[in-house]
């Protein structure tokens, strides 16, 4: 018979008095992946003035025998903590479950308004006003430029890993968050290559492809298909369902095939993205020079001050659902594992690429 796993025996119930926090109670199961589960959490007393966490949580747990990927996470999480454009960490902590076995869990900032993948599939395909992609994307490419400040490439940035926090005002202030397949950036004038290279197919820049490199510019070039993505509520790449993982590869890799970026939105946003979605990772904008970039440099500070200033505190959280795709669609991809892919329904092939020499392209 085969052994139940965490997730399992929490959903069945088996786990109700077990495998909680010292100061927080496990709710219930909001996701799943390869590396282990997220869950709920809340305090368990709340309104105490001595608490060091909210009152709601996000927590990953995985047995600490393969929880390898969650601490590593962790790792870059702690060079990247204070940054209001990236998602909170607060802490790590070791639970032991019903049969006695250690859970090693990451109790991270909750996202109660979903991730920005949600916000744009509710737009129908039609996308996002012009005035809410400025906005999110001056967030986003912030969160992006303090994680590059401090030695580190995201890897995996996608709609989905945007969430979207709780603000007192109506709105919700979005943040970078998943930082499992992150990289430290590679000092030496040497590049190191990599035989295995995780992700999201769709949102890998060429270089990644064909050259197997992922440095600044390539979230530079996820950013570029993240806010094609805001606009046009469709995928950089023409992805038809019936696609493969190596035909995407291949329309990605090749030096003639170049996103079309669409002529109805207006001039700034058309030659922001040019910046973002150049072949030739060399003439990439960096964040620091799109930041000003007319696009979104035009931004009134004041009014995106007074957006940060309604981030919801410690004492402001309540107990809120949340039934964000980021929680129920969670991965982690092994740095080990094998290649796997899946068409979601929109078309856009998600996938763990393991290259080989067949892959490669010539330039």
């Amino acid at each position: 018979m085969k052994r139940k796993n965490m997730a399992d025996r929490v959903e069945e119930g088996d786990e109700s008095l077990y495998n909680h926090g010292v100061s927080w109670w496990r709710g219930r199961l909001i996701g799943k992946g390869g590396f282990g589960s997220v869950y709920l959490a809340n305090l368990k007393k709340p309104k105490s003035r001595n608490r060091m966490y909210p009152p709601v949580m996000a927590v990953k747990s995985a047995e600490v025998s393969v929880s390898s990927s969650l601490q590593k996470e962790k790792e870059v999480f702690n060079h990247l903590y204070g940054c209001p454009y990236i998602l909170e960490c607060y802490g790590e902590e070791i639970t032991t479950n019903k049969d006695g076995e250690m859970i090693y869990n990451l109790l991270l900032e909750y996202a109660s308004g979903g991730t920005l993948a949600d916000l744009i599939k509710k737009s129908g395909g039609h996308g996002l006003p012009e005035s809410d992609v400025k906005k999110y994307t001056r967030s986003v490419l912030q969160g992006i430029a303090y994680i590059h400040s401090h030695g580190y490439v995201h890897c995996d940035l996608k709609p989905g890993n945007v969430l979207l926090v709780s603000a007192k005002s109506a709105e919700f202030v979005p943040k970078i968050g998943d930082f499992g397949l992150a990289k430290k950036i590679e000092k030496s004038k040497r590049r190191k290559l990599f035989s295995y290279l995780g992700g999201t197919t769709s949102y890998m820049a060429p270089e990644t492809v064909v050259d197997h490199i992922q440095e600044p510019p390539s979230d530079i070039w996820a950013l570029g298909c993240i806010v094609f993505e805001m606009f046009t509520g469709k995928s950089v790449w023409d992805v038809k369902p019936n696609m493969t993982t190596e035909q995407l590869l291949k329309k990605i890799g090749d030096r003639y095939e170049s996103p079309k970026i669409p002529s109805e939105i207006s001039k700034d946003a058309i030659d922001f993205l040019k910046g973002c979605l150049v072949k030739k990772p060399a003439f990439r904008f960096t964040a620091e020079m799109l930041l000003d970039h007319p696009f979104v440099s035009g931004l009134d500070n004041k009014l995106e001050k007074e957006w940060m200033d309604s981030v919801v505190t410690f004492s402001d959280v309540e107990d809120e659902s949340c039934d964000s795709s980021y929680y129920e669609d969670w991965r982690c991809i092994s740095e080990e594992g094998s290649s796997s892919s899946s068409v979601d329904e929109n078309g856009v092939l998600q996938s763990a690429v393991s290259f080989n020499s067949q892959n490669q392209q010539s330039k």
